[in-house]
């Protein structure tokens, strides 16, 4: 169990898994992840922490090291990172954080945890065969284009994503 209190974070030791941060290099991306030595070089640079106060690489990097994988994989804030590599320009260690970070995500998916906007994607596509449905403005430009017509929606790939 993990409790927060206003100053620190009380972490039950049994909840730690020695593997994970060992699961995490293996990851491609993941490799250089035990370089990271806490500088906070990442978090000073990081659009989405300025918007997100949840987000903190240095500090999903440390909870990964530590062994937190059920705090670190359950949590929204893994999905955040944009990938604007400005962390990874300035990091004095090489970690390169949006790796570290995909290599997270990569394992999160493993174990079947998806961002819930995943899964509305994943119904949309179920539905329609495709991501959005197809307007009239949007069958009009096809057909302008000379691209074929589109069904309103289309069973296979339901049935694919049902398999």
């Amino acid at each position: 169990m993990v409790t927060m209190t206003e100053k620190s974070i009380v972490v039950d030791v049994s909840e730690l898994k020695s593997r994970f941060p060992r699961n995490v290099m293996k990851q491609p991306g993941g490799e250089a992840i035990q370089k990271c030595f806490q500088c906070a070089v990442c978090v000073a640079n990081c659009p989405i922490r300025a918007i997100e106060a949840g987000y903190n690489p240095r500090r999903i990097i440390k909870m990964t090291l530590l062994g937190m994988k059920d705090r670190v994989l359950s949590e929204e804030f893994i999905w955040l990172c944009s990938v604007c590599f400005l962390c990874q320009e300035r990091c004095p260690q090489e970690v390169r954080p949006p790796e570290v970070m995909n290599a997270i995500k990569n394992l999160a998916v493993k174990e079947g945890i998806i961002p819930p906007a995943i899964n509305k994607l994943i119904e949309a596509f179920k539905e329609n065969g495709r991501l959005y449905p197809i307007d009239e403005f949007a069958a009009e430009e096809r057909d302008y284009m000379g691209l074929p017509k589109l069904s309103e929606k289309s069973n296979f790939v339901k049935k694919i994503l049902e398999k």
